[in-house]
C-alpha cells in the first residue's frame, strides 16, 4: 500500500532518467542558442547603444562648452617595445575617448589639435566587437598589416558648437600640446599625460593608453617617418560594427577584406545623423 503511494506522488527510476535526459537535451540546445544571443546583444544591441550614449553626451558637451567634441575610437596600446608599439594590436582593446578641441596656443601652435577631455575615462567597448572605419578600405591589401588594422580602429566623430556632425581635420595629442614627447632624462619635452601620448613614453615610462597622432605614413609628421596608422586625418559620419574573432582570424590570413569586411561596406554601415547624432542603419 505504502508503496503504491510513493509511485503515485512521485517519480519512478525509469521516469526520473527520461526527465533528466530530457533536462541534458534541453541544456546541450539551450546553451548555445543562449551564448548566440548574449554574442548578438554584445555585438550589436549592445555596442550601438553604448556608442549613441557617448555620441550624445559628446553633442551635449559641444553645445554646453561651445568646442568642438566629439568620440575618437581607438586600441589600446598594449605593447612595452617601443621598436614595435603595435604588438597585440590584434587583439588588443578598442576603446571610445571623448576628444575636444584645443586652442592652438595651448597645444603646440596646432590648428587641428584635439585633446582627451579632463575627467572622463575612456569607455571601453566589449571585447566581441570591433568598431572600423571603411572609408580607406577597397581591398585585402588595404588591411592585411596591423598598422593598416589599427588606422582602420582609429578614427574621430565630431560634432559642432551648434550640436551638428561636422567633417573637419583631426589630430589628437597629449594635453601638453608636444609632438612626439619623450620622458627621458633631459627632455624638453616631457608629457605626463595618462590619456594620449607618445609610442616611446607609453612603452617604456607607462604613462598614457592610445598612441597620438604623430604616426602615419599617409599624413607624416616632421622627422618622423614610423607608420602605426596614426596621423592627421577628416573626422568620420559613419561605421561598422563586426565580430571581433571572425576579423581577427581573417586578417591573420590576409583576406579579411574579401571575404568579410566588403560585405559590411553596403548594407552594414551605420551612420550618424548629421542633425542630431543619432544612429542610422543603412540597412
Amino acid at each position: 500500500m505504502n508503496c503504491q503511494a510513493h509511485n503515485k506522488g512521485g517519480l519512478t527510476l525509469i521516469e526520473m532518467t527520461l526527465v533528466i535526459a530530457t533536462i541534458a537535451l534541453l541544456v546541450g540546445f539551450g546553451l548555445p542558442a543562449l551564448r548566440s544571443l548574449v554574442h548578438s546583444f554584445e555585438s550589436q544591441s549592445g555596442t550601438r547603444s553604448m556608442i549613441s550614449a557617448a555620441l550624445s553626451s559628446a553633442r551635449a558637451m559641444a553645445v554646453r562648452n561651445q568646442k568642438y567634441t566629439g568620440v575618437r575610437f581607438q586600441k589600446l596600446c598594449r605593447s612595452r617595445d617601443s621598436q614595435n608599439p603595435l604588438i597585440g594590436v590584434v587583439d588588443a582593446p578598442q576603446y571610445m575617448i571623448f576628444i575636444v578641441h584645443e586652442e592652438p596656443k595651448n597645444i603646440g601652435g596646432l590648428a587641428i589639435g584635439f585633446r582627451a577631455v579632463e575627467g572622463l575615462e575612456p569607455v571601453k567597448l566589449p571585447d566581441t566587437v570591433g568598431v572600423l572605419d571603411l572609408s580607406q578600405l577597397a581591398a585585402d591589401s588595404d588591411i592585411d598589416e596591423e598598422h593598416e588594422l589599427n588606422d582602420a580602429s582609429a578614427f574621430s566623430i565630431l560634432f559642432s558648437p551648434s550640436g551638428k556632425l561636422v567633417v573637419r581635420e583631426v589630430r589628437v595629442r597629449n594635453r601638453d600640446g608636444y609632438s612626439l614627447p619623450s620622458n627621458e632624462s633631459g627632455s624638453s619635452k616631457v608629457s605626463l599625460d595618462q590619456v594620449f601620448n607618445s609610442a616611446v613614453n607609453i612603452t617604456e615610462y607607462g604613462r598614457g593608453m592610445f598612441i597620438q597622432d604623430d604616426y602615419s605614413a599617409r599624413n607624416p609628421s616632421p622627422g618622423n617617418g614610423a607608420d602605426y596608422g596614426l596621423g592627421r586625418e577628416m573626422s568620420r559620419t559613419s561605421f561598422v560594427i563586426c565580430d571581433h574573432q571572425r576579423l581577427a582570424d581573417l586578417f591573420q590570413r590576409k583576406v579579411v577584406w574579401s571575404e568579410y569586411l566588403s560585405g559590411l561596406s553596403g548594407d552594414g554601415v551605420v551612420y550618424v545623423s548629421p542633425h542630431t547624432g543619432t544612429l542610422i542603419s543603412s540597412e
